[in-house]
């Protein structure tokens, strides 16, 4: 019965296998391809050379992949500290308040990233919104907040913070409050339960948490280039640059290519690391 179960499962899952590998493996594959293309080619019936991986070091492309990567992960690090009080208290203290904390949450995903990157834009620019408000108030000039590293990682803090709080709610939801009350019990003080119980238990969400912001930070351009003014070059602006004024396609896809790999691998990694079924609920 159980082979029969699998067989037919198995059987069931071809048509959304072909969707799947046509839809999402089809395009990895020819941006594979083409990374191995000579330079400013724009079909693959060339004879590989690997040349444009040796711009990424050539060209000092490697130095807008570690800019990514640290605001990335210094945005993540922030994400992890402002969230984990608010899921906390959805999670343990205001359950009852839960659903309009995710409501409020969630109706700031209904505008677009970029109209509210803009608002940001118009609020801290040189005589916009704060600076001009405070110098007819107080006759005070500031320079302006925008066009540096601060303000990037500011606006991925901003737009990614929903991505890290409700996984961090969900897995501090995963925590027995049994356990809570035994090390209690036993004479652990708050910050050694927040550290050998609250953390270790609900690490499933943290990982999930981390792994979404840290990925959606690496790739993400609207960032740097509305509010950062592109003082800082990140490799998706470099990425967008080889496929449209470049008109470089290897450079792209061979860019393209290596963030996808260190992503990738990342996320292998991290996603090996929890078990699913727990953190979906599906199993206790």
């Amino acid at each position: 019965m159980q082979k029969l179960d699998r067989k037919l499962g198995f059987l069931s899952s071809i048509p959304l296998g072909f969707i799947l590998a046509i839809s999402f493996l089809a395009p990895l594959f020819v941006v594979a391809l083409f990374s191995t293309m000579p330079q400013k080619v724009f079909n693959l019936g060339q004879l590989p050379d690997f040349s444009s991986y040796k711009l990424f070091f050539n060209q000092g492309y490697y130095k807008s992949l570690l800019w990514s990567l640290s605001m990335a992960l210094i945005s993540t690090v922030i994400l992890f500290v402002i969230c984990w009080p608010l899921a906390f208290g959805m999670a343990k203290v205001f359950k009852k308040f839960t659903l309009v904390l995710t409501i409020a949450v969630v109706m700031s995903l209904f505008v677009s990233e970029n109209i509210r990157l803009f608002g940001w834009a118009l609020t801290l620019m040189k005589g916009g919104l704060l600076e001009g408000h405070l110098r007819a108030w107080t006759g005070i000039a500031l320079p302006s907040l925008l066009y540096n590293t601060g303000i990037i990682i500011f606006g991925l803090v901003y737009v990614y913070l929903p991505f890290m709080l409700f996984p961090l709610a969900q897995g501090i939801a995963m925590v027995p409050e049994d356990a809570r009350q035994a090390a209690a019990d036993l004479g652990a003080n708050r910050w050694q339960i927040l550290l050998y119980v609250d953390l270790p238990l609900s690490s499933p969400g943290i990982m999930v948490g981390s792994l979404l912001c840290f990925v959606l930070g690496a790739g993400a351009m609207s960032e740097s280039k509305l509010l950062g003014g592109q003082s800082v070059i990140v490799i998706a602006d470099d990425i967008e640059t080889a496929f449209t004024f470049g008109q470089n396609w290897p450079l792209g896809a061979s860019l393209s290519m290596i963030l996808i790999i260190i992503i990738g691998a990342l996320a292998i990694y991290g996603i090996n690391k929890i078990d699913l079924d727990t953190v979906m609920g599906r199993k206790r």
